[in-house]
């Protein structure tokens, strides 16, 4: 074989393998290019993340990124957070360890917007907070801010693979260090962490494995908790993160590797996301992106959701298992089988199921109620659902929803139903946000519903009545499950 037929075989496995994922989505869209992002921010209803070196990127829905995120100081590493009407900035000026140096400097500084175009938008002077020497077993880098709900104390992690992961504790007020306050080690083998507080439970979050080497990368990101933010932090079989230890919440997937540098957002009740950089994108020139996805709970242990990837789906209530469906009519279809109670006569075959072809002809031309009934595999149980191109929220599109080979699509009504329109407009009643929750299952809800402002989600109204109405997480009514059959 040829070194050119070599190489036009190699060419035409990429491209299967990645037709062949079509469905997947991409981390983030728009120029969503950043290194150790810091968790994500929200600003005067546009989302902030700021990077290693300088800046960062913003968006104004959460779905399509671009540049122009200010943060004077270069540094690497930085971390966000609110506090009251403010936001401290946190980052490091170091060498990471880098060329066997580990001196380096965490600093701090305040904001009153993240947003360059606003009048009041003036950084203060930074303030060191954390420093390490060249002989030191800790890194001055990677910080990580939590204010702590239960007592107000605002705590900085920071350090990296080379050395102790070491927790200080921050004036809330000042964001300087507390006068006296010493570090405390809480980690090792892992760097770029975050503490989180959840249900009686500190989460540390680390990044482990290696970075900056592209697609060669091996970050992946590990967590274990405690009862006292100090530690110890154990992972599920008792390992104490001080000895290696770590339970895994990403790896690479999907054609990204080196997922690292988690941030946690909390959208509302039930809707949480999980911010971080994938080192490397194979889609998007392997570049390091930013990447969003749902952040899961599972018997107290946080589970990174899934991209949720185009495709043809039933859509199935959580509160009964009941199937969304076009209200047609039942067609049978042909029973051509022997009685069940005597041996088979004849070779066995498959059973053709019904197509759409068979069915849509009987169907009403216009606009059609929507229910829910049991699974059948019938043409009008099954949705094709595709980003509709017409913008997004914190980390999905906007979604058409249709039924499978048509144009019939899901559509929010001014009366509080969902019905199938015979044609896809492309407005706000038709585009669908769909937001995994921290159970696993999903939040159906459009864009805006007509005649109200209120977010209203889709929702299951009796055994098989869809309607909408206010998001209740603590309700099976609210929720879904897409199934690919």
């Amino acid at each position: 074989m040829t070194m050119d037929m070599k190489n036009r075989l190699h060419v035409a496995a990429v491209a299967a393998l990645l037709a062949g994922l079509a469905g997947d989505t991409r981390a983030q869209v728009g120029a969503p290019f950043i290194h150790d992002p810091s968790t994500i921010a929200e600003c005067d209803g546009k989302y902030y993340t700021f990077g290693t070196g300088e800046g960062g990127l913003w968006s104004a829905d959460g779905w399509t990124w671009q540049g122009g995120a200010v943060r004077p100081g270069r540094g690497a590493a930085p971390d966000v957070l609110k506090i009251g009407g403010r936001y401290l900035v946190a980052y490091s000026a170091t060498g990471g360890g880098l060329g066997g140096s580990h001196r380096g400097e965490v600093l701090t500084m305040w904001n009153s917007t993240l947003d360059p175009a606003s009048p009041d938008f003036r950084y203060t002077e930074p303030v060191v907070v954390a420093s390490s020497l060249d002989d030191e077993d800790c890194d001055a880098i990677d910080a990580g801010l939590l204010l702590d709900p239960t007592t107000g104390r605002l705590w900085l992690s920071y350090g990296t693979y080379f050395g102790f992961i070491r927790l200080v504790e921050l004036d809330p007020a000042t964001g300087r260090r507390v006068p006296g306050n010493e570090p405390v080690n809480i980690a090792i083998d892992c760097e770029a962490t975050d503490l989180v507080y959840r249900d009686g439970w500190y989460y540390l979050f680390g990044t482990h494995g290696t970075c900056c080497d592209g697609p060669n990368s091996t970050y992946n990101i590990v967590v274990g908790r405690s009862r006292s933010v100090t530690g110890p932090y154990l992972d599920k079989v008792g390992r104490d993160m001080l000895q290696g230890g770590g339970r895994m919440v990403i790896a690479a997937n999907n054609l990204k590797t080196g997922p690292g540098h988690f941030g946690r957002f909390v959208v509302e009740d039930g809707v949480e996301k999980m911010s971080f950089h994938y080192e490397s994108d194979f889609r998007q020139g392997g570049r390091s992106v930013l990447a969003i996805r749902p952040l899961l709970w599972r018997d107290g242990w946080p589970v990174a959701g899934e991209e949720f990837r185009e495709g043809t789906y039933e859509i199935e209530s959580e509160r009964r298992g009941y199937a969304l469906e076009l209200a047609v009519d039942f067609v049978r279809m042909e029973r051509d089988i022997e009685p069940f109670w005597t041996k088979p006569s004849w070779p066995l075959k498959d059973v053709r199921p019904q197509t759409l072809a068979e069915v849509e002809p009987g169907w009403p031309a216009g606009e059609v109620r929507v229910r829910m009934s049991d699974y059948m595999f019938r043409p009008n149980q099954k949705w094709t659902v595709t980003a509709a191109g017409k913008g997004g929220y914190l980390g999905g599109p906007y979604y058409k929803i249709a039924i499978e080979g048509t144009d019939r699509c899901l559509t929010a009504t001014a009366q509080g139903d969902v019905v199938a329109r015979p044609e896809f407009a492309g407005g706000d009643d038709q585009l669908w946000r769909i937001d995994q929750l921290t159970d696993g299952t999903y939040r159906i809800m459009p864009r805006r519903a007509p005649g109200t402002d209120r977010p209203l989600a889709l929702v299951s109204l009796g055994d098989s009545t869809p309607g909408l109405a206010p998001f209740d997480f603590d309700s099976d009514n609210a929720k879904w499950n897409f199934r690919q059959q």
